[in-house]
């Protein structure tokens, strides 16, 4: 007998089925909010993965386009791999939850979210959040919930609880929170500028529905939450730690981690584990285990040392960043191109212009088919740390961390009648020791001025990180960590901005929350960092747009016409615009009210193009003239092509002053004339007149 729970939330109901379906997953929540409806499911091995070092948590955030009455497009009618937005869903699970389950548990775990139906009022993202943490706190998988998410958004200065999928696109912000009952433990926002203190008071509002939704989640574990089962721990022994400290003392291990060159650093330890392994050659249940040890030897020195003594691995002051360096126009040809060094990590940016028909087009979850007319790709190749391995194309850290860089750019980017152009920027990765997106978001920033695009405002985006000590108010932020304060830290708290707000934000944490001055400490030494890196080093390399785009990017112009008039420059069959483009070898788009783009390189050519088009879409007057080719001769005149499928006729009595015989005499097919426009005849056909052009 299943059982139902439900709660108003955001002014709509949510309510939640248990073992109503999925019986044989460890934890199932069969999720209603209005008509949208997710199957989230929790399931977990028996017994942990061999050989692994790391817990092996799988998100998956499956989109079914029958959930909005769709087929799926292309050749294979059913859906294909994951979405860009699939694979951001998951993320955004997986950051709050995986720091919940237990540090030595290596059972494989899998939150599966099957999105069946949609409503456009309740977005089926929020739904999959909330249900994969209840799936998750009532099976008998170790974890340290409940947890709940809110989406909050922003329009007209009002905050909005779990926008509806309208709201969503058209406000001023698009926050996501997650939070136990205690503290923030995820942070993922895109926001039109909105300034640090309007965000504090999103994310708090936000923390504030989260509890509301605990309580209910305590109150589901209460009635149908199973006992959570043993497993077997995967911690280090203490006696091993023991053993490793007699061979290498603390101070030695301090001296091998703090360096700030990256490679020196991996040289030490490198050297500090040939060591260990010949001391414990015998001793095979460590040798399994002793990489494990070591990291954690490292994490606990650097945590110490930071925490204690502030002081960093490479010696800088807690708020400084690293040496930056930016310039633009490193790559010859293309459209615009931008270079972002801090540090040890470098970004080179390539920006690409093209007509607004090569926006991607998205078969999505919603209503009507949906274009992206920006695209920011981030790629991060092997060599950038000193690795190799072939590539793979992008995994889900490769396409959040350019998702990431696009939503920081987007609210700055201008219009499309004020740019008509499709725009994507791409990041290479040439060398990479710590917030990589970060530094794409500077690098694309420069690389769109670079490319003449009219960008409105300046973005920077700088990553802040955390350490803790063993009460709340025992911690220390860290301006621009570097990858080893990432992988032994707390937090990597990325904020993106102009001078005026907030763009985009994205925390990853790696303890059970963060309290309200940890949150508020951060955005502030964000704004200050990323104001520092605008001031001293973008600027410098590139202060505004460029007037125009470069030599090599395509030239947009774009004309409206009369939408009536829209099929007679298509032509039978798009015979008309295709000569059009033929004769001038430019691109031509045109939307449904009458808007043309004319795409090209040669100016001249985009000329002749536009001339054309208005020809062809002009209501003819008498005393107009016009330059044609003569196409057709016959005994009565000539026919004047004058415009691609535009034609009119010139009798024989008003091709010359004189009296004429034969049409031929003075006229032969491919000639190119100049005429007078002397009306329409009965027929309706356009009449010309040669011998009357001097009198005009």
């Amino acid at each position: 007998m299943y059982q139902s729970f439900e709660m108003e939330l955001g002014g709509r109901k949510l309510v939640v089925d248990v073992n109503r379906v999925g019986k044989q997953a460890n934890g199932c929540a069969f999720m209603h909010y209005g008509d949208t409806t997710v199957l989230c499911t929790a399931t977990a091995s028996e017994k942990p993965r061999d050989g692994i070092d790391f817990f092996p948590l799988s998100v998956e955030y499956e989109e079914k386009m029958y959930a909005v009455g769709k087929i799926p497009g292309g050749f294979n009618k059913r859906e294909g791999k994951a979405s860009e937005n699939a694979i951001l869903t998951s993320r955004v699970i997986d950051r709050p939850m995986r720091p919940l389950f237990p540090k030595d548990y290596r059972n494989d775990v899998t939150l599966n979210n099957l999105v069946m139906s949609v409503d456009p009022e309740c977005r089926p993202e929020i739904v999959a959040m909330l249900g994969a943490s209840i799936a998750t706190c009532i099976s008998d998988i170790p974890f340290d919930g409940p947890c709940a998410m809110t989406q909050m958004g922003l329009i007209d200065g009002e905050l909005i609880i779990n926008p509806s999928q309208k709201q969503w696109k058209e406000g001023d912000l698009n926050l996501t929170v997650a939070s136990t009952k205690e503290k923030v433990i995820m942070i993922e926002a895109g926001a039109n500028e909105v300034p640090e203190a309007k965000m504090l008071e999103a994310i708090y509002k936000a923390h504030d529905i989260n509890q509301e939704i605990i309580a209910f989640i305590e109150k589901i574990v209460a009635e149908v939450g199973k006992p959570k089962h043993e497993y077997t721990s995967c911690a280090i022994p203490a006696e091993l730690f023991d053993a490793i400290k007699e061979i290498v003392p603390p101070a030695e291990m301090e001296e091998a981690v703090f360096t700030d060159e990256k490679q020196v650093r991996e040289e030490n330890i490198r050297q500090i584990t040939a060591r260990l392994e010949e001391a414990f050659a015998e001793k095979e249940e460590w040798l399994a285990i002793l990489g494990e040890a070591i990291y954690q030897y490292q994490k606990k020195t650097v945590r110490k040392m930071i925490l204690k003594d502030h002081k960093r691995p490479d010696g800088r002051q807690l708020n400084q960043i690293r040496p930056l360096a930016a310039e633009v126009d490193i790559i010859p040809r293309v459209h615009g191109s931008a270079m972002f060094t801090r540090g040890q990590t470098q970004i080179c940016n390539v920006c690409t212009l093209a007509p607004l028909s090569e926006a991607q087009k998205i078969d999505g979850l919603d209503d009507n088919e949906v274009t992206k007319r920006y695209m920011h790709h981030y790629n991060f190749p092997s060599y950038s740390v000193g690795e190799t391995k072939p590539s793979r194309g992008p995994g889900r850290r490769e396409i959040g961390h350019g998702a990431l860089a696009e939503r920081a750019l987007i609210p700055v980017l201008p219009s499309e009648e004020e740019f008509p152009y499709a725009i994507r920027t791409v990041s290479e990765t040439f060398e990479s020791n710590g917030s990589t997106s970060m530094a794409s978001t500077c690098s694309s920033c420069m690389s769109l001025m670079a490319a003449g695009v009219p960008i409105k405002k300046m973005v920077a985006g700088i990553s802040c990180g955390l350490v803790t000590g063993d009460t709340d108010d025992d911690f220390v932020l860290l301006t621009d960590i570097q990858g080893l304060e990432d992988f032994f830290g707390d937090m990597d708290f990325k904020v993106t901005g102009t001078v005026d707000g907030i763009t985009a934000i994205q925390m990853d944490i790696k303890i059970n929350g963060l309290t309200r001055p940890i949150v508020e400490g951060a955005i502030a030494n964000c704004r200050e960092a990323r104001l520092f890196i605008m001031d001293t080093c973008m600027k410098p390399a590139i202060a505004e747009p460029r007037a125009e785009v470069g030599q090599y990017a395509p030239k947009i112009i774009s004309i409206q016409i009369d939408p009536e008039k829209i099929g007679e420059v298509v032509g039978q069959r798009g015979k008309t615009i295709n000569e059009i483009i033929a004769r001038t070898g430019v691109k031509i788009d045109i939307t449904d009210d009458g808007m043309v783009s004319i795409c090209g390189t040669d100016k001249e050519m985009m000329a002749k193009a536009e001339e054309m088009i208005k020809i062809i879409t002009t209501e003819f007057e008498e005393g107009q003239i016009f330059k044609g080719k003569v196409v057709s001769i016959k005994e009565f005149g000539a026919f004047i092509e004058f415009a691609p499928g535009k034609e009119g006729m010139v009798h024989i009595s008003k091709i010359a002053k004189e009296r004429i015989n034969h049409v031929e005499d003075v006229l032969t097919l491919g000639d190119m004339v100049t005429v007078v426009c002397l009306g329409k005849d009965k027929m309706g056909r356009i009449s010309f007149s040669m011998k009357d052009i001097a009198q005009q």
